[in-house]
């Protein structure tokens, strides 16, 4: 990839200091742009955010985006590159947790390998159909997977009790109970990613490290609690209406990456306005409920040998892993992530006993052991910059409009994991679409400068 200085003396203005904004921040600054981020937070990093607060030991854990797949390169070179390392973390991959009358039974089949290689043979068909579409949201194979949910897909197959309990357990995957969630969606990851996904990375001392190194190349142009209200573009250049902490305000950039969620995008207006479909495409994403908690015992009592880190559950707690098992100490900290129906659920928990209803439903895996010492949770779908934990593709979303997401709009560039086409919803999306977002500023002005010679 080129780093020379070719947008020496181009100004460009990115607009969130998640890991899109930063990411793309970083490359537009190695390439000589004056680059300035605003961020409507007090904090950088987005929804990555290491919660560092409150726990014995100086432990911490992730209230964000968590893991790293070995498959996800963008990030690990970034991180390598900033001089960060990768602990490998949940190695053996979740097992699955049932409800069942008496007590959850935990069964022996990984929801991580078994249950993606069940899914796939039972989707087998329409996973054909679409790596036939070459995996294209358009067409009529798009159109007929996007408008059908995945609960009636269970429903005409015939599905086993067992088979919709395991697709009840991916609100933590998904963020979408089986009737909020496309079938296009479940067929486009089934048809991408790798069945056997037994293992996974953290960045050692916080994800949150990740977002401050890149904060740190760019010194001092982050500004914090600005939030974007107006672009207009005219005579070349895009101006920008901000409201920060003293008022509104405007600045003037030759371009702009926006690197919000959709639900951040829409609240912004464009002169000239986006085009329809794009309009319509941003408008009609949904995020998927999500509330992730945080819970810090005396004693590691889930860790025994031969016995599994991570759990895939129907439980209204949603899914359960070590959130800490890199770190020193007697302490730890389980991670719960609770998506769609479960983040309900799981607040109605919170609201009536606090965290310690929330640890009571961890008798199963042995709660009883251990006590509970502190506690933090975050619910996503109420935090106002974001409304949900990420992108979901619910039913009768029109396919279509998912390249309209990543389209450029004049001198307007979009960046985050909602416009990444394989790693939506991780933060390898986030990264990528970031990358993306600096080489599309770098070809514009190359081909505007070309033109004017």
């Amino acid at each position: 990839m080129r780093t020379s200085r070719s947008l020496r003396g181009t100004s460009v203005i990115v607009a969130g200091a998640g890991l899109a904004g930063l990411t793309a921040a970083f490359e537009l600054h190695t390439r000589g742009a004056r680059v300035t981020v605003v961020e409507a937070r007090d904090r950088v990093g987005g929804r990555v955010w290491t919660r560092r607060d409150g726990f014995n030991e100086g432990q911490h854990a992730e209230a964000g985006g968590d893991m790293i797949d070995p498959d996800q390169e963008a990030i690990r070179l970034l991180a390598k590159n900033l001089g960060l390392t990768l602990s490998p973390i949940l190695r053996g991959g979740f097992t699955f947790v049932r409800q069942a009358a008496r007590r959850p039974v935990i069964e022996q089949a990984s929801a991580a390998g078994g249950l993606w290689t069940q899914l796939a043979q039972a989707a087998e068909p329409w996973v054909r159909a679409h790596r036939l579409n070459e995996r294209r949201w358009d067409g009529p194979i798009a159109r007929r997977l996007a408008d059908c949910s995945v609960a009636e897909w269970l429903d005409d197959i015939g599905a086993t009790r067992q088979l919709r309990a395991r697709l009840n357990g991916m609100r933590g995957f998904f963020l979408a109970d089986p009737e909020n969630l496309s079938l296009l969606a479940l067929v486009d990851q089934l048809a991408t990613e790798s069945s056997a996904v037994n293992h996974f990375y953290r960045i050692k001392g916080g994800n949150d490290r990740l977002a401050t190194a890149l904060a740190e190349t760019l010194n001092e142009s982050v500004q914090l609690k600005t939030m974007v209200r107006a672009v207009a573009q005219r005579h070349g250049q895009v101006r920008v209406t901000l409201r920060g902490e003293d008022g509104e305000g405007h600045m003037t950039a030759d371009a702009l990456v926006l690197a919000l969620p959709a639900t951040m995008v829409r609240r912004i207006a464009f002169t000239p306005p986006l085009p329809r479909p794009q309009r319509e495409a941003v408008r009609d994403l949904r995020y998927g409920p999500a509330t992730k908690t945080l819970l810090q015992f005396n004693r590691r009592f889930w860790r025994r040998s031969g016995k599994p880190l991570a759990y895939g559950t129907d439980l209204p707690i949603g899914a359960i892993w070590d959130g800490n098992e890199e770190q020193q100490g007697r302490s730890g900290i389980l991670t719960l992530l609770a998506g769609d129906s479960a983040s309900r659920d799981t607040k109605e928990l919170l609201a009536q006993g606090g965290a310690e209803a929330v640890a009571a439903q961890l008798k199963w895996l042995g709660a009883a052991k251990g006590v509970l010492s502190a506690s933090r949770h975050v619910s996503w779908e109420d935090d106002p910059f974001v409304r949900g934990g990420y992108a979901v593709f619910h039913p009768g979303y029109d396919p279509e409009q998912r390249a309209c997401l990543s389209r450029p709009h004049g001198r307007t560039l979009f960046a985050g994991e909602q416009t990444s086409l394989r790693w939506q919803g991780y933060m390898n999306g986030a990264v990528e679409s970031g990358l993306r977002a600096a080489l599309e500023v770098e070809a514009l002005f190359g081909r505007l400068k070309s033109q004017a010679q």
